[in-house]
């Protein structure tokens, strides 16, 4: 077994330690955040049957998937988008957008969709821990910003909601600002939220038993 695959397992395992504990019909998908290898190590995930690859950059995200053309990779972009690479990211056609910010930013990527006739997949982050670092709508606001998107923004396919854990060694501060972002997620499934997009390599079984149903796992896999 390589080393890839041993380190596969082991983060399966864990979720479904915690999984079969806290939500038995629970379905999560992991994204592995590729952003910090080459596309060797993505095709070594791929070979072992991860699907699912996360970038935080649009040129990096750009590079491997022309050089990685030929797998059906399923492409996640993760980071904070600038206004000014908003058309490049669009022409990568990705899966899915987690990180999108404000109404401001959704209504400047929509009017850039419908000039290009194409769709986006995107998810509304939520800044749940109330740290100035992080991007992202405030709970309290998070509903109001969801529904406006989808009321203003017809080429914008919502999805759900995005969040990063508490910056803190404070697992009952991870775990209250995960909460938040799932009490969100909950009461926006009547409006067709699918996915609640949290947990990263230091807190991804937190995550799963706070609710998350989506991971973005890096470190774990490529370090």
């Amino acid at each position: 077994m390589s080393l890839y695959e041993c380190k596969f397992d082991e983060v399966l395992t864990n979720i479904e330690k915690v999984r079969l504990r806290v939500n038995q019909h629970q379905i999560i998908k992991i994204i592995a955040v590729s952003k910090s290898v080459g596309s060797s190590e993505i095709s070594n995930m791929y070979d072992i049957g991860q699907r699912a690859f996360g970038e935080n950059r649009i040129q990096d995200l750009k590079s491997k998937v022309e050089t990685l053309n030929k797998l059906p990779i399923e492409w996640h972009f993760i980071g904070r988008l600038q206004t000014n690479k908003i058309n490049a990211l669009i022409d990568l056609n990705p899966s899915l957008m987690h990180s999108c910010s404000s109404l401001k930013m959704a209504q400047e990527i929509d009017k850039r969709l419908e000039v290009k006739g194409k769709t986006m997949s995107v998810l509304l982050q939520i800044n749940s821990a109330y740290e100035d670092q992080k991007a992202g709508v405030l709970p309290e606001d998070a509903i109001k910003v969801y529904d406006e998107i989808l009321s203003t923004c017809k080429n914008i396919k919502l999805k759900g909601v995005m969040s990063i854990g508490a910056h803190s060694d404070d697992k009952a501060l991870i775990r209250k600002s995960f909460k938040i972002t799932h009490n969100i997620f909950t009461q926006l499934q009547t409006q067709g939220a699918k996915y609640c997009s949290m947990g990263m390599s230091s807190d991804y079984e937190l995550a799963v038993e706070c609710g998350s149903n989506m991971l973005r796992i890096g470190s774990t896999f490529f370090k």
